[in-house]
């Protein structure tokens, strides 16, 4: 658990594998954990929140994950300075040993981040209508999870890792990456629809 004092990692990586130190067994609240990463704590709770699409847990995990990455995206399309979460979610128990399941799998991938991103382009944080599209994006890319389709934790996870990432570690060049991977992931999922759509009316007209 990070500390007050405690100077902040300056990575993604750095900042997972800080948090995985400790007991497995042991349990942080969500709410704690925010609480301590100021301005990157969007980007953290993104992280948090879509850690179960990348572990085998039991169908359905998207519209949960999905559901809170559009509460992200609502909360950044109205400008607030920090988080908002309901009592009971700020509560709600995490267990190290999820942290550390998902650095093991992902750790080959955090590295090859880390030495691709760092804090540059920061006016895309900053500027209000940057900022309303990030928070749109991830309302639709939220939407989009929590949709009971196939095969789409993993596409629509790795997209919002990219915010998530984006977001902690300041890179606005990132974020503009995750904008055009949210609009193409969002547009091919329209015109699935479309075609899903037809071709059901074609068979039961």
């Amino acid at each position: 658990m990070t500390s007050p004092n405690e100077p902040l990692p300056h990575s993604t990586r750095a900042l997972i594998e800080q948090l995985a130190q400790g007991d497995p067994e042991a349990t942080l609240s969500m709410g704690e954990l925010l609480d301590s990463f100021d301005e990157r704590a969007f980007g953290l709770f993104l992280l948090l929140v879509m850690l179960p699409c990348f572990i085998p847990v039991p169908f359905g995990v998207g519209s949960i994950s999905g559901g809170l990455a559009a509460l992200v995206g609502v909360q950044l399309l109205f400008r607030f300075h920090r988080p908002w979460l309901p009592g009971f979610l700020a509560r709600r128990p995490i267990h190290r040993r999820t942290l550390i399941r998902f650095r093991d799998r992902m750790s080959r991938w955090l590295e090859r981040l880390e030495r691709l991103t760092r804090p540059r382009n920061e006016i895309l944080f900053e500027h209000p209508l940057a900022h309303a599209f990030t928070g749109l994006l991830l309302i639709g890319l939220g939407i989009s999870l929590a949709l009971p389709v196939p095969l789409t934790n993993y596409p629509f996870g790795l997209i919002l890792l990219c915010y998530a990432f984006a977001l902690i570690e300041r890179d606005g060049r990132l974020l503009a990456i995750a904008w055009i991977l949210g609009v193409t992931e969002i547009g091919l999922l329209a015109g699935f629809s479309a075609q899903l759509t037809a071709w059901i009316h074609s068979w039961f007209p």
